[in-house]
C-alpha cells in the first residue's frame, strides 16, 4: 500500500503511561516505514500506540502482547471498529454488583499499599460488573479506561513502589498531579471520551492477541511488515513487576500468591525476553520464526542487553540493517529513557528479493489461528 492521505489521523491515540512507549516518537518511526505493504505486525505491542499508527495509515494491523491488560487495549483500539461505552453501560458498571461477595480481590490484598479502603471496594464492585457489558469490545474499553484511570492515581504511573498513598498526603505532589486524591470513578469519566473517541474502523480485519509472540509467529503467513519492540533487557524489562496490579485486577486471580512490599503476583509469566541468561537465544529464536516476514523494524536501546553491536550482529544474519539513532532530551521514566539514552531503530530489508502478495487472501492463517481463541496455559 502507497502512503495515501488518510481520514484516520482525526482519531488521537490517547497519551498513555507506560514505562517504553512510543507515543511521543511515532512520527520518527513513521518515517521508516516501508512503502507497498499492506499488513503489519507488532508483536510486543504494549500500550498499543504504534499499532494505533498503523491502523491509521491504514494497514491491517495484527497486534499482540505478552500481558492480558495490554491485550484488552488492543481489543478496544486496534481490533475493535465501532463499539463505544454509553450512558447505559455506565449504569451497568457502576451498579451495585450482585455478586460483590465474590469479588474482594482488590480491597483484600491492595488496601493501603495502592488504595484506601473505599477505592478498593469502587474497583472490586466494577471488575464484577465488566462481564455484563454486551460483547468483548465493550468489556476491554471498559477494562482499558479502568486501567488507564488507576495508574494516574500512582505517582510515576507504576506498581514497583509503595508511595502512592503518602504521595497522596503531599500537598507538592498534589499541586503536580491532582488525580492523586480524586476518586477513580470521576478519573475514569474524564477519561473514556477519550477512548470513545478513538474508535474507528479503517476497513481492514485488524487482530489482537495476548499471547507469547513466539506462539504466534508459526500460526501468521503474509505479513508484509513486523514491528518488534522486545523487553529492553537490563534497562526497564520488567514488565511484570511495573505492572503487576494492572494484570492482576485483569485477569482478576484467585490461584496466586501475592509477594513482597507490593504484592506482586507469584509466580510470574515466562516470558523469554526480559532475562540475560535467555534474552540472546529467545532474539534468535524470534528472528527464525520471522524469515518469511520481509521487513522489519526494532526498536532498542543504547542501554539494554546484548549491546548494540552485538545486536545487530545477530540481525544480520537474517536482513539487510540500517540504523538509525533518536536522543532523548528529557526523561521519561525508567532506565532506557532517561535524559541522554539513545531509542536506536534497526530497519531491515530483506536480502533476497520477496514476493509480496496482492491478492484477496486471508494474509493471516484464520484456521490456525482459531486455536488461539482461548489463552494458552498460563
Amino acid at each position: 500500500m502507497l502512503f495515501e492521505e488518510f481520514d484516520y489521523f482525526s482519531y488521537q491515540f490517547p497519551e498513555p503511561q507506560y514505562l517504553g512507549a512510543k507515543h511521543t516518537i511515532l512520527s520518527w518511526i513513521g518515517k521508516f516505514i516501508p512503502q507497498n505493504i499492506s499488513v503489519v505486525l507488532d508483536a510486543f505491542a504494549g500500550s498499543q500506540s504504534v499499532s494505533f499508527l498503523f491502523k491509521q495509515l491504514g494497514f491491517q494491523t495484527i497486534t499482540n502482547d505478552f500481558l492480558c491488560f495490554n491485550g484488552k487495549i488492543g481489543e478496544a483500539l486496534i481490533e475493535n471498529k465501532t463499539y463505544k461505552l454509553d450512558n447505559n453501560d455506565l449504569y451497568l458498571l457502576f451498579q451495585s454488583a450482585t455478586n460483590k461477595n465474590d469479588f474482594t480481590l482488590m480491597e483484600d490484598i491492595f488496601t493501603n499499599i495502592f488504595f484506601e479502603r473505599e477505592e478498593s471496594i469502587f474497583l472490586d464492585n466494577f471488575r464484577a460488573n465488566i462481564p455484563l457489558l454486551q460483547n468483548k469490545y465493550k468489556q476491554a474499553l471498559a477494562f482499558t479506561v479502568i486501567n488507564r484511570s488507576i495508574t494516574r492515581k500512582i505517582t510515576m504511573g507504576h506498581f514497583a513502589h509503595r508511595q502512592a498513598l503518602t504521595y497522596a498526603g503531599n500537598p507538592e505532589r498534589i499541586k503536580r498531579n491532582r488525580s492523586l486524591i480524586r476518586p477513580i470513578k470521576d478519573i475514569f469519566e474524564d477519561l473514556l471520551p477519550k477512548y470513545n473517541n478513538a474508535v474507528f474502523d479503517n476497513k481492514r480485519e485488524n487482530i489482537s492477541f495476548n499471547h507469547n509472540i513466539l506462539d504466534i509467529l508459526p500460526l501468521l503467513s503474509s505479513i508484509d511488515l513486523v514491528y518488534f519492540d522486545p523487553p529492553y533487557c537490563d534497562s526497564h524489562a520488567d514488565y511484570q513487576s511495573f505492572y503487576h496490579l494492572l494484570e492482576t485486577y485483569t485477569e482478576y486471580w484467585r490461584n496466586k500468591k501475592f509477594i513482597n512490599g507490593t504484592k506482586r503476583y507469584f509466580p510470574l509469566r515466562y516470558s523469554g525476553f526480559d532475562k540475560k541468561r535467555d534474552a540472546i537465544a529467545s532474539l534468535k529464536k524470534l528472528f527464525e520464526m520471522s524469515e518469511n516476514i520481509p521487513y522489519w523494524l526494532i526498536s532498542y536501546n543504547n542501554r539494554s542487553y546484548p549491546c548494540i553491536e552485538e545486536f545487530e550482529q545477530i540481525i544480520t544474519k537474517y536482513r539487510n540493517v540500517k540504523i538509525e539513532m533518536k536522543t532523548y532530551r528529557n526523561g521519561r521514566g525508567g532506565k532506557g529513557s532517561v535524559a541522554g539514552s539513545k531509542e536506536i531503530l534497526f530497519i531491515c530489508s530483506p536480502k533476497k528479493k520477496f514476493f509480496i502478495s496482492k491478492n484477496n487472501q486471508p494474509h493471516a492463517n484464520n484456521e490456525k489461528l482459531q486455536l488461539l481463541g482461548q489463552p494458552l496455559q498460563k
